[in-house]
């Protein structure tokens, strides 16, 4: 019997042999393709260390790529902005200053970005309350459309009024349509609530790239659309990092911390509110398969600033939210600052940021002291050796209240801001939407923020970090390596 059966786990460990190689040999191959070294890195050894598991979970989540008809839309909201670009060619600014941002800026339009547009008026609002009734007054001084987009949308005491007011344009004619995104909404109670107000106002809504494989509609799941978007009448825009629900996110666990998240909002007029809407009526075909009408004309100009739109994700060029924050940092001659719940940055972001300082720019990091995700916190824990090294100050804003704004502001005149995080998942996974200023009035605006949040933040000493346990180290560390795996 024993005779019998040794040929038989000969066999199942050959096969298992051969599985493991090949598995290993694939790995290699095709791991690394279009992927940023530290990720197929992070890949490899997972793959070697765990093949079956390690192989099974890339299938699932390792490749970074939407659909293809996504990837066309994308394609073709691009194809939208260029032609649409002699329309405002006497407001496409060539020659911007500082110097090194005009290379830049075509640089980011070459990628599919709107070039750099004068003659637009950006208002920085800051304060939830602030920023709620911004939205409601604009939804109720809507005359013809509003397009609504957030990552996460929920009806509750906070959101109230946005959502009365939008009942209200939808009653009064106005074409209202409203995307959210799917996984961003699901674990929020208020999402069922906005989801019945919505119907109950006949305004028409879908999920951003919905996981439902039983109804033909699937991705890779943690692609998300994380921009937050409102248009109005072709005219108005708002951008930020804001999600549409009340401050505390709904959980009971966040009440009891007492955590309340911070955020901005950016209201846009002028032609820059004409590039907004074409990112959202690309994003609303991809979900709706219908086109939404555009601006007969880019609005008139409002104001004396420059503006150039950014959108970003794996359905355009993967790297062009990286490229576009390490430029920046990289332009930074006296002063940079970076302000973001979440930095983890790749190597070339990374040196950029410590070469800045080591040659003379002083540079900080705003951030805050508690976080939502732990192992995204514990991932940046370990890259703020290397920035207090480099002469990097890091600037903890104090718990509760978890910092959830997102901006880059350069020396006195240039100024990003948006929904991307300074992390791998922003550059890499999400699409994103993010802005670069050209004026002093925002970046005066957006510097008085940051030394109101330095005033009541804590400065990170060298000191206080090195004396942390050593299984701290090991712990962030660790979560570096796993944020690679994207």
């Amino acid at each position: 019997m024993l005779r019998d059966l040794f040929p038989l786990s000969s066999q199942v460990g050959l096969a298992l042999l051969v599985l493991d190689t090949a598995i290993r040999v694939l790995a290699v191959v095709t791991v690394p393709r279009k992927r940023l070294p530290s990720a197929g890195l992070a890949w490899l050894l997972a793959i070697f260390f765990l093949p079956v598991v390690g192989g099974l979970t890339y299938l699932v989540i390792g490749r970074s790529r939407l659909p293809q008809h996504r990837q066309e839309d994308q394609a073709r909201a691009s194809r939208r902005f260029a032609e649409r670009t002699p329309e405002v060619a006497d407001l496409v600014v060539r020659d911007p200053e500082p110097v090194w941002l005009g290379p830049l800026s075509r640089m980011m339009e070459d990628l599919g970005s709107t070039p750099l547009l004068g003659g637009s008026r950006v208002d920085v609002v800051l304060g939830f309350e602030e920023q709620v009734r911004h939205l409601a007054e604009v939804v109720d001084a809507a005359r013809r459309v509003v397009h609504v987009q957030f990552y996460t949308l929920a009806l509750d005491r906070s959101t109230a009024p946005v959502f009365a007011a939008l009942a209200r344009a939808s009653r009064r004619g106005v074409e209202v349509r409203v995307l959210a995104d799917h996984l961003g909404c699901l674990p929020y109670p208020g999402w069922k609530d906005a989801r019945r107000a919505l119907e109950d106002a006949g305004i028409p809504w879908r999920f951003a790239l919905p996981v439902q494989p039983l109804r033909g509609r699937y991705q890779r799941p943690d692609l998300r659309n994380h921009r937050k978007i409102v248009v109005v009448d072709h005219e108005v825009a708002y951008v930020g990092s804001m999600n549409l629900i009340d401050p505390g996110y709904e959980k009971r666990s966040n009440r009891r911390r007492g955590l309340r998240w911070q955020d901005v909002l950016v209201r846009l007029e002028g032609p820059v509110a004409a590039a907004v809407e074409a990112v959202a009526a690309a994003d609303w075909r991809s979900e709706s398969g219908a086109s939404p009408p555009l601006a007969a004309r880019p609005p008139a100009p409002r104001g004396v600033e420059a503006v150039q739109v950014v959108p970003s994700g794996p359905g355009l060029d993967r790297q062009s939210a990286l490229r576009l924050v390490t430029a920046l940092v990289n332009g930074a001659q006296r002063r940079l600052a970076i302000t973001t719940p979440y930095f983890v940055p790749d190597e070339s972001l990374l040196h950029a940021v410590t070469s800045a300082s080591l040659r003379g720019v002083d540079v900080e990091l705003f951030t805050g002291e508690s976080a939502d995700q732990a192992l995204v916190s514990h991932a940046q824990r370990s890259y703020y050796g290397a920035l207090l090294d480099a002469g990097v100050r890091v600037w903890l804003y104090p718990a509760p209240t978890v910092l959830h704004v997102k901006h880059i502001t350069v020396d006195e005149d240039v100024v990003m801001l948006g929904s991307a995080n300074m992390d791998i998942r922003s550059f890499e996974l999400d699409l994103e939407l993010s802005i670069v200023v050209s004026g002093r009035a925002t970046s005066s605006a957006v510097r008085a923020s940051e030394d109101d949040r330095r005033r009541v933040s804590r400065l990170l000493t060298a000191q206080e970090w090195a004396s942390r346990p050593r299984w701290r180290h090991a712990l962030d560390d660790l979560a570096r390596l796993t944020s690679a795996l994207q």
